[in-house]
């Protein structure tokens, strides 16, 4: 657990890619595998909550989105680039192994040589990794600014399993379950412009309080990674990975909420890394949370990674969903087990 004095969230800024994918139209690809299988019409997004994902246009690397994202921001935020003093890049896709993708975004955002740049790869909670460790620098005064980006690109894993479906003869109702989970995400960039805060009537959220909780006995429930040339595959065991992700999520919650003015009561709106309309619902009820006060993405944007979380977080600004004296809560679980909460302030 860890807090926080001088650390403003200023401002946000995100991008939704151009194409949209219905689950609808994933079914109708994979209708000989229905069929075959005697599965319902309509189960994709009765089971997930899913009704469609966006993706990019074809051949968008995942520093592209998140450059479009960092420039939304940065417009937004009216901040001079070459002032920018710290750039994380915080997705689960990446361009290469080497260099870091953040190379390529620090070079299409223009910024300058002197500001620090690296990767944090941490699955689905890469993005509240790179708010912690860029707060944790602020907060020591290492910096006074900087900018966390993600830019998840699902184009190649949803193809790659939908052709890999419609090929493999040998699936089973139990095994093609493997796959559902590829089958909810989505594409989407953001970025969020923090910096040192400069009066305490600022109007900004400041980031306070945050915990978080590693599981690591669970670590193989959700593998992914570059299986053939052009063919990324992901295997997910959802049902274990829903109620240990929930177990986590519970302990982490008891960490968090043990600090004072930050219980269920305390809280105006929560924005979480979304999986599934099932996951939101079992983890309300397993950590007694109000689910009214939950602000949603999922049904248009599917899981969307890194991205999911901060997004949400972004439109639920957008939509005026916090007002002064408001606190709300970013939940994320992402496969490794592993989850983290921050407590955010207006």
């Amino acid at each position: 657990m860890s807090s926080f004095s001088h650390v403003c969230l200023h401002t946000f800024g995100y991008e939704i890619p151009p194409r949209i994918l219905s689950s609808e139209f994933i079914e109708k690809r994979l209708a000989s595998v229905y069929d075959r299988l005697k599965l319902p019409e309509g189960r994709l997004q009765m089971m997930s909550g899913i009704r469609e994902r966006r993706l990019w246009e074809e051949g968008t690397r995942p520093s592209q989105a998140a450059a479009m994202a960092g420039k939304k921001t940065i417009t937004a935020a009216g901040v001079d680039p070459k002032q920018i003093q710290c750039l994380l890049f915080t997705s689960v896709s990446r361009d290469m192994m080497e260099p870091a993708t953040a190379s390529f975004v620090h070079h299409e955002l223009g910024l300058s040589p002197g500001c620090l740049i690296f990767d944090i790869s941490n699955a689905c909670l890469g993005f509240l990794d790179g708010m912690i460790m860029l707060g944790n620098m602020i907060e020591l005064g290492q910096v006074e600014n900087g900018l966390v980006v993600s830019g998840e690109t699902a184009e190649g894993l949803v193809e790659s399993t939908i052709k890999t479906l419609q090929e493999d003869t040998s699936l089973t109702r139990k095994t093609i379950k493997k796959a559902f989970a590829s089958l909810t995400i989505g594409s989407g960039a953001v970025g969020l412009y923090m910096c040192r805060c400069t009066s305490k009537g600022e109007d900004r959220p400041r980031l306070v309080h945050c915990s978080w909780m590693a599981n690591t006995d669970f670590s193989d429930l959700c593998l992914g990674g570059q299986s053939a040339p052009e063919t990324t595959l992901m295997a997910t065991n959802s049902e274990e990975l829903l109620v240990q992700g929930i177990e986590t999520a519970h302990e982490t919650w008891s960490a968090f909420s043990a600090s004072s003015n930050w219980q269920d009561r305390d809280i105006d709106c929560y924005c979480c890394h979304q999986v599934g309309t099932a996951h939101a619902k079992l983890l309300f009820e397993k950590l007694g949370l109000d689910a009214s006060k939950n602000f949603e993405t999922l049904e248009f944007l599917g899981n969307v990674g890194s991205v999911s979380a901060p997004i949400t977080m972004a439109m639920a600004i957008e939509q005026n969903r916090f007002q002064r004296g408001h606190k709300g809560a970013m939940l994320g679980i992402g496969s490794g087990i592993n989850c983290m909460m921050l407590g955010i302030e207006w």
